[in-house]
């Protein structure tokens, strides 16, 4: 298929998935709000987080690896394992994570009330260190002060990277590497032997939504404006939209050149 015949069909397929993605986005954004009035707590998005994520690498390990296998039907299975990791993993990330993690950032939620409830959870873990070493009896030896000073600033300095680690980005196949990596090889196989394409498309569209928002959810403070919630929605399309159309149909038929390999309608 000619250049312009590619980018073509690729603008046709991001028209179509567009108001599907849309109204997902405005789903997931209903369900952030009542999130926030339950209220959710952070390590319950982590989790949230920890279900989703992986469950969209599986799905688009499946219509990633499926979309090339149909259409490339003499590849060995071991190039569609290929493909299906590659392109899962990579675009799952980018999508789940990275794009918003950027939200997060350009909204200010790691700079908001959230953050500043951690700086307070931080100060009081501070004072309550230097409560204990000035309660320790003036007969103590030098050494054993020393030695009560270094056990106390490991514990705030461990509380302090648990902090960052909490409000920072999180990579899947990083973080959870036992979880989400066999996950991404098990969606391949099965698409060498099931291609499917129509299902897991879908459904990791919708869990891509909920895995964005769940990674929003752990960095959103204690009051969020309008014009942030705007912008949520805003970067809740974008993740989805963009990196689940390039997963799932841009990336796998870059490697098919014949045009009667490519698909004349829509998967």
């Amino acid at each position: 298929m000619l250049t312009g015949q590619k980018i073509k069909y690729i603008c046709s397929q991001l028209h179509q998935h567009a108001p599907f993605t849309l109204a997902g986005a405005l789903l997931g954004i209903g369900f952030m709000l009542l999130f926030r009035l339950l209220p959710l707590p952070e390590r319950t998005s982590r989790l949230l987080f920890d279900i989703f994520h992986p469950g969209h690498v599986l799905l688009s390990a499946m219509a990633t690896a499926a979309m090339f296998r149909l259409h490339k039907k003499t590849t060995h299975f071991v190039v569609v394992l290929i493909i299906g990791y590659v392109g899962s993993i990579g675009i799952a990330t980018l999508s789940d994570c990275v794009i918003p993690y950027v939200g997060e950032v350009l909204l200010g939620f790691h700079t908001s009330a959230h953050s500043h409830g951690q700086a307070g959870e931080q100060q009081e873990s501070n004072e309550t260190i230097s409560h204990n070493l000035e309660s320790v009896p003036e007969h103590k030896s030098t050494s054993e002060h020393e030695s009560i000073s270094e056990t106390v600033h490991e514990i705030g300095g461990d509380h302090a990277h648990q902090n960052g680690h909490r409000v920072g980005l999180h990579f899947g196949f990083i973080d959870r590497w036992w979880l989400v990596n066999p996950l991404a090889i098990l969606g391949g196989l099965l698409a060498c032997f099931r291609p499917w394409t129509k299902f897991p498309h879908a459904g990791h569209v919708l869990l891509s939504i909920w895995a964005s928002l769940s990674h929003i959810l752990m960095a959103m403070g204690t009051e969020v404006s309008f014009a942030q919630w705007v912008g949520v929605m805003v970067f809740l399309f974008l993740a989805v939209w963009l990196p689940c159309c390039v997963s799932d149909i841009v990336f796998p038929l870059l490697f098919v050149k014949s045009s009667k390999e490519w698909p004349q309608h829509s998967h």
